[in-house]
């Protein structure tokens, strides 16, 4: 008798890159629209990309959802139901199936988490982002913190798991202004938060600003102040910190992101979406999808998907690939696994100096490597040195 073959986890992520207004620190893949947009018509093609991977992806059940983007608040719930059913009817959902939506609090925002939640979503993102309206107003938000919490209440009250997002190290920040906010964010925070440490990206308002000396940003010693505050209080209130920027109690972690972090199989659809796919003969796929939403749409609409590009990705990619994500996480990634992917072990000499500088921690009888907390505030550096040459 065959025993049939267990079907392997995915996650999905559904990219919907429309936003009401490009906040100046964005540097994610979202567009602004000053005319209504076609929501049935884009539910429909990322319906149609979905089915385009059905025979690329047998035997799978899917272990999470994500919506992201862009603003995927802003899709009606007959859009996300859509796509959900889309999922359903190519792959199984796993029992414990996770499924987040992002989304701004803004009042006219928050009409919608009932519909989202009766369209199958069990996980809410919210993007507080500030407590103070005049920080808010500076991020380009739309919502005001009393709209914020408020929405975040109505979530909580909704969905069985909501996460409490914040950006930190934001212009003119001080460590009193943040402790503060914190202290009265995690009065309120239902088991997880992310709290990302704001960075200047290329291509952002805030980096055009930055560059001309117009945006004053925490120096490197304030930073490290704000970032000790944020695991001081994080940790006293019972939120460990799982990964980089992100806290949780015990079993209300990402689902969804521990995918990504631990390098699983993952598929993304929709505009600038990207995907890594493990293939039967042993190879990993890179996939991305256009960027342009309505290029995008004529792609699906002509070839059944927007892919543009296909990378088979060598072993020396996987290995740093897998650093970079896993390396992020409290837990640290297994060597053995390391190996298996790339062929070499990593180098021990490497990894003794840099334990003994209180950067990496090998536990060598369990096969794992991580991170110390002070070792993930350089974790570029680490991963440059422990990375395999291609």
């Amino acid at each position: 008798m065959t025993v049939p073959k267990a079907k392997a986890e995915i996650a999905v992520y559904v990219h919907w890159p429309f936003c009401k207004a490009k906040c100046p620190y964005c540097d994610f893949n979202s567009h602004v629209r000053h005319e209504p947009v076609d929501a049935n018509s884009f539910a429909e093609a990322l319906a149609r990309e979905l089915a385009s991977f059905a025979h690329h992806l047998v035997n799978r059940k899917v272990a999470s959802v994500f919506f992201g983007g862009g603003t995927p608040s802003l899709m009606p719930p007959a859009a996300v139901a859509r796509v959900l059913d889309a999922i359903s009817s190519i792959w199984e959902f796993d029992s414990g199936a996770e499924v987040t939506l992002e989304a701004n609090p803004t009042s006219a925002e928050a009409k919608n988490f009932r519909g989202y939640f009766a369209a199958g979503v069990n996980r809410l993102s919210v993007g507080i982002q500030a407590l103070n309206d005049a920080d808010l107003k500076a991020l380009g938000r739309q919502h005001t913190a009393a709209e914020a919490l408020n929405a975040f209440d109505i979530a909580s009250r909704i969905f069985p798991r909501v996460s409490f997002d914040m950006i930190y190290a934001r212009p003119n920040q001080g460590l009193a202004q943040w402790r503060a906010e914190l202290s009265e964010a995690l009065k309120v925070q239902q088991g997880h938060m992310s709290l990302y440490q704001l960075t200047i990206e290329e291509g952002t308002r805030y980096h055009d600003l930055h560059r001309i000396g117009a945006l004053a940003v925490p120096d490197e010693e304030t930073s490290a102040g704000l970032f000790e505050i944020t695991q001081e209080l994080t940790e006293a209130c019972g939120l460990e910190a799982y990964e980089v920027s992100n806290y949780a109690s015990p079993g209300n972690e990402s689902r969804h992101n521990l995918i990504y972090w631990r390098y699983g199989d993952y598929l993304g659809v929709g505009p600038g979406a990207h995907s890594r796919i493990g293939l039967i003969n042993g190879e990993r796929l890179a996939i991305a999808t256009e960027r342009h939403p309505e290029t995008w749409r004529k792609l699906v609409a002509s070839q059944g998907h927007g892919s543009v590009e296909q990378t088979v990705l060598s072993p020396a990619d996987q290995g740093l690939e897998m650093l970079m994500m896993g390396l992020r996480l409290r837990e640290g990634i297994s060597t053995g696994r390391f190996h298996r992917l790339t062929g070499k072990r990593l180098d021990e000499s490497t990894i003794t100096f840099y334990a003994g500088e209180d950067l990496l921690i090998y536990e060598r009888d369990l096969g794992r490597l991580r991170a110390t907390p002070k070792g993930r505030r350089v974790l570029n550096s680490l991963i440059s040195a422990l990375a395999i040459p291609g």
